[in-house]
């Protein structure tokens, strides 16, 4: 699919000194903050305990969700040890609602490094009875529903910042352990420079907190469930091919970006892409810098 979009741009020759003509923008990379870290889901390989939820809130007669600045009531109270001021997080598992794999294996890859959470909000206590508490959505990723989970609120680090420098679209190879992306936060397939994604290297492939990865893709895999050009790696129909067949491996690789790991479990990480220079697609690489 990508291959014809680029056969597209060589179709016409204005579109074609369009494309060949540009100068690389500047780099401009993110810095991940609060709402990036403490919204960016989570993967986990043990199931989170679900006896601490949200069981309803104020006016729940019309409302069935939850925002920021609104009251929700928990399933814990005094005789449990809820204090007010306490604080809570809030969080929901979550799955791709279309189950349609974007690369072949997808859905196992998926599988193996665990259940995928989301990041909900916080929670605030504000009052307390014996068997329940009230308390006030103090921050908010999405809105809350019953039944989401409530864990005792955890610091996140935010991971120290690189400077910016000139991205390397040339990069060696690291020989440092090379994983896949697997999904975003968002189940979009694509991603780019701000989004969240989750790649199948973790603790204990050595991912830390603030460690670099970077994203790259080779020309010519076919791991792709939709629609290929066959062989567009070294041909285009129509405009031009090499006398030689030349397969993935034979092929330079594509450095398309890189990211900041946010969260890291012991066989996923959460990746906050900071700089891409193209779109990143599940199914693409990515190794430790």
């Amino acid at each position: 699919m990508r291959a014809n979009l680029a056969a597209l741009c060589l179709a016409a020759f204005a579109g074609a000194g369009v494309c060949y003509g540009q100068a690389a923008p500047a780099v401009t990379t993110l810095q991940p903050g609060y709402t990036t870290v403490y919204c960016s889901g989570f993967v986990k390989d043990t199931r989170l305990p679900n006896d601490l939820y949200v069981i309803s809130g104020e006016q729940s007669a019309y409302k069935i969700i939850f925002s920021q600045g609104e009251n929700v009531y928990i399933n814990r109270g005094s005789n449990n040890g809820v204090r007010v001021g306490d604080r809570f997080m809030v969080m929901r598992q979550v799955e791709d609602p279309a189950a349609t794999e974007w690369f072949k294996g997808q859905r196992k890859i998926s599988n193996a490094i665990g259940l995928l959470y989301a990041d909900v909000g916080q929670l605030r206590v504000v009052s307390v009875l014996e068997k329940t508490s009230i308390a006030q959505v103090v921050f908010s990723c999405s809105e809350m529903f019953r039944g989401d989970i409530v864990r005792p609120f955890e610091e996140r680090p935010i991971p120290p910042y690189k400077e910016v420098g000139p991205f390397d679209h040339f990069a060696p190879v690291s020989g440092k352990p090379v994983g896949t992306v697997v999904n975003s936060s968002t189940f979009q397939q694509s991603q780019g420079q701000g989004s969240t994604m989750y790649v199948n290297l973790g603790a204990a492939q050595g991912v830390k907190v603030g460690d670099y990865v970077r994203v790259f893709r080779y020309q010519g895999k076919d791991i792709e469930t939709t629609p290929q050009t066959k062989g567009y790696q070294y041909q285009v129909y129509g405009f031009g091919s090499t006398p030689t067949r030349y397969e993935w491996k034979d092929l330079p690789r594509e450095v398309l970006g890189e990211g900041i790991v946010l969260n890291a479990s012991r066989n996923s990480a959460t990746v906050f892409v900071t700089y891409s220079s193209a779109e990143v697609y599940a199914g693409d690489n990515v190794e430790i810098e």
